[in-house]
């Protein structure tokens, strides 16, 4: 079928991963699962779902650590509607083999694979019009040279490349972009907006930071009665009388952790 001119493209599809445990991001994974940790005051995974959709209309969510909490929020936040979600029941499966475990549903199309604990807002639209569907392209902030540190603001994989990955536990890296870019068969393109993964307190205290300017992130119905500097306030959080908040992070139910 002719594509609508300025439509989404109907051979792309989109994956949000958001599997994985966070463990790293404790002890505020111990109190949500990691995509709905709130950035900018929204959970990342409604942003990641997001930029997903600048570029695509087809969405997929995995889900595995934290699943039955994601799939209540999926199933009632506004953007969630029309999400498909993958479920790893029995081990996270990885990069890689979330890729593969959703063959079926990708059927031929090339997918967008994007981090759903990182940070990095733009729109995807031009770079999948751009993409000629034959080779990985991976969209890298901060660097030129590839490498398995790199970070990596969006990933597009050609169909031909997803039937050849396995649905086991395994990585992109090393399941297909190590031998790809040995062989000078991968494109790495610039990312030249902000890309920060959320892994620890220290980079998801960042990531907030950056999406505010700088200023504290407080959100909807927070008590501030001291002092606040530099710090995330989650939903519903509590800061005493004469009590100095810097370089911290704390939730609803207390608990506060400091970025040193």
């Amino acid at each position: 079928m002719p594509q609508v001119p300025d439509a989404h493209p109907t051979d792309v599809c989109a994956l949000v991963l958001a599997a994985g445990e966070g463990r790293r991001l404790q002890p505020l994974t111990r109190l949500r699962p990691k995509p709905l940790c709130p950035v900018g005051g929204r959970p990342l995974v409604d942003l990641a779902i997001d930029r997903a959709r600048t570029a695509t209309a087809s969405v997929a969510v995995n889900v595995h650590h934290g699943r039955a909490a994601i799939e209540d929020h999926l199933a009632t936040a506004p953007g969630g509607a029309g999400v498909h979600v993958s479920v790893e029941a029995a081990e996270a499966l990885g990069t890689a083999g979330a890729v593969a475990h959703l063959r079926h549903w990708i059927d031929g199309r090339g997918v967008l694979v994007l981090n759903g604990d990182t940070w990095a807002p733009g729109d995807l639209g031009a770079a999948t019009a751009g993409w000629d569907r034959r080779r990985v392209r991976l969209l890298v902030a901060g660097e030129e040279r590839l490498r398995p540190t790199s970070r990596i603001a969006a990933a597009f994989l050609p169909w031909t490349e997803v039937v050849g990955l396995d649905p086991v536990p395994s990585g992109l890296w090393e399941a297909s972009w190590r031998a790809l870019h040995a062989a000078g068969r991968l494109d790495v393109v610039p990312w030249d907006g902000p890309c920060l993964d959320c892994g620890t307190p220290a980079r998801y205290l960042a990531a907030n930071l950056a999406s505010s300017e700088g200023a504290s992130v407080i959100g909807e119905g927070c008590t501030v009665d001291g002092s606040v500097e530099r710090s995330v306030l989650w939903a519903g959080a509590l800061v005493r009388r004469a009590e100095a908040l810097v370089d911290a992070v704390r939730t609803a139910d207390g608990v506060t952790v400091l970025v040193r």
